[in-house]
């Protein structure tokens, strides 16, 4: 399968489109997240270690936002999954009409699973619908724990949080205890993940917990 890509410089988002979006994706019974996190996080990584999870068990497409190249959708190609990349030339964000046109390269009648891997920005993404189920952060450990309250929308519209790079915390000045106060602050319904790709500490129970929820979407449609 060849990489698609798409160069948007255009940006029209809006709630009807995101409406519409999830409307698709409903009738479908395909289950969307929506994954967003400042760059150098580790989404890619995370997506990496969870593929070999879930692709035999469900059948999953991946979005790639980037502002520019197609770096992160090579990487995801190469493990056997349909990737669009989606460039957006300038904007921190993907929008509603965005994901609309990269969807439409896939069999969506095939699908159970897509995952939107956002650009790379603590506060942007989170500020628009894409016709998502729902939204996941991540946040590494050498970010440091303050970032919470100073970029509260993407963790406050987060259903899950994964805190990334546990396995370094030693090194970093990250402190554990403020950030599950912060989090309870201003959303204590996240479900909290601690994880690590070079470990793999958190990926299984990452994994399952997405699994489950897939399935729970699919047998409601």
């Amino acid at each position: 399968m060849s990489l698609s890509k798409i160069s948007i410089n255009m940006l029209n988002t809006n709630e009807e489109i995101h409406a519409e979006n999830k409307n698709l994706f409903d009738e479908e019974g395909i289950f969307v997240i929506n994954l967003m996190s400042a760059p150098g996080s580790g989404k890619t990584s995370i997506l990496e270690k969870l593929i070999p999870r879930l692709k035999d068990k469900l059948n999953m497409a991946v979005i790639e936002g980037d502002i520019y190249t197609t770096k992160d959708a090579k990487r995801i190609e190469v493990m056997g999954v349909p990737v669009v990349q989606i460039n957006t030339a300038g904007p921190c964000y993907l929008d509603g009409g965005m994901v609309r046109e990269a969807s439409l390269n896939f069999d969506l009648r095939e699908l159970d699973l897509i995952v939107i891997e956002n650009v790379g920005c603590l506060s942007s993404p989170a500020e628009f619908e894409i016709g998502e189920d729902i939204k996941v952060s991540i946040l590494s450990v050498d970010q440091g724990n303050d970032k919470i309250l100073k970029y509260p929308l993407m963790f406050e519209k987060s259903t899950a949080i994964i805190l990334n790079k546990i396995d370094l915390i030693k090194r970093t000045s990250f402190k554990k205890e403020e950030f599950y106060k912060d989090i309870k602050l201003i959303n204590d319904k996240a479900k909290i993940f601690l994880a690590s790709c070079r470990s793999n500490e958190g990926i299984d129970e990452l994994s399952q917990w997405i699994l489950d929820e897939a399935r729970k979407k699919a047998n409601n449609y």
